[in-house]
């Protein structure tokens, strides 16, 4: 069996990953400001939750497509690694951060999920999953 000792590469390409990552996680945040201080006050709860999944989807797409620019992936293979890192991260900071430091109950982050009842957040999720591999794939064809 083999150990693979992460090189100094592997550690500054993690670390820049991650920082894509917080990037996004602070866009998002703005993103939900945004939406509780403007729009969100003239619409439904659930017409501003849509209009503010679509914001995000477009947002994160433009994170996402610079670092894939600036730091492009290795092959496909690390693409898909890298949407599906920062989906488990968008998820486990959604769970742990709003339960325990926004108080919401589990039933409520998992009504989140309800694709069925309106709430499209699963979609911005996929997009994480997908986004690296997409843009990484498109600039090859270019």
């Amino acid at each position: 069996m083999t150990i693979h000792i992460p090189s100094t590469m592997d550690i500054s390409i993690t670390w820049k990953h991650f920082a894509a990552w917080l990037v996004m996680l602070l866009v998002s945040v703005a993103n939900g400001a945004a939406r509780d201080l403007s729009y969100g006050k003239h619409m439904s709860e659930m017409a501003a939750h849509q209009l503010s999944t679509a914001i995000s989807i477009v947002l994160l797409g433009m994170v996402i497509r610079t670092f894939v620019r600036f730091y492009p992936p290795s092959s496909d293979r690390h693409a898909i690694f890298i949407g599906l890192q920062w989906t488990a991260l968008t998820i486990a900071f959604e769970f742990i951060f709003f339960h325990f430091v926004g108080g919401h109950s589990w039933s409520e982050l998992l009504a989140n999920y309800n694709i069925l009842a309106g709430r499209i957040w699963v979609l911005v999720l996929l997009w994480i999953a997908v986004a690296p591999y997409v843009f990484f794939h498109f600039r090859r064809q270019a």
